[in-house]
Parts: C-alpha cells; structure tokens; sequence
C-alpha cells in the first residue's frame, strides 16, 4: 500500500490547488472590426490573425 514519506506542508498543498480557481476568460477588442474576441486566437468571423488572412472569412447566410 502507498504511504506517503513526510507530510505535505500547507505551502505545497496551496501550491497545487492554485490552480483550482476558476477565472474569467479574457476578450480582447479586435483593431479591424472592433469585436471582442480571445488574445491569441483566429477572428472566426473574418479569418484574420497577427495581420494575416488565414481562414477563409465566414460568408453570412
């Protein structure tokens, strides 16, 4: 059977369950249309990022 060696100390436990915490996702406004959309991620809608095309744009239907 495992046994843990030493005792977790309150510091470590804490370390670990940080990341536990749900936060908020982040948005950003977009230069070009001025929608918000994530940091680091492809404008769905017009398919552009850092500048570049790279996804066709989306054609309203």
């Amino acid at each position: 059977m495992a046994v843990p060696k030493k005792k977790t100390s309150p510091s470590r436990r804490g370390m670990r369950r940080s990341a536990d915490a749900l936060k908020n996702p982040t948005y950003v406004e977009d230069k070009d249309s001025g929608e918000l959309r994530r940091p680091h991620h492809v404008d769905l809608k017009t398919g552009m990022y850092r500048g570049r095309q790279v996804l066709k744009a989306k054609t309203e239907a």
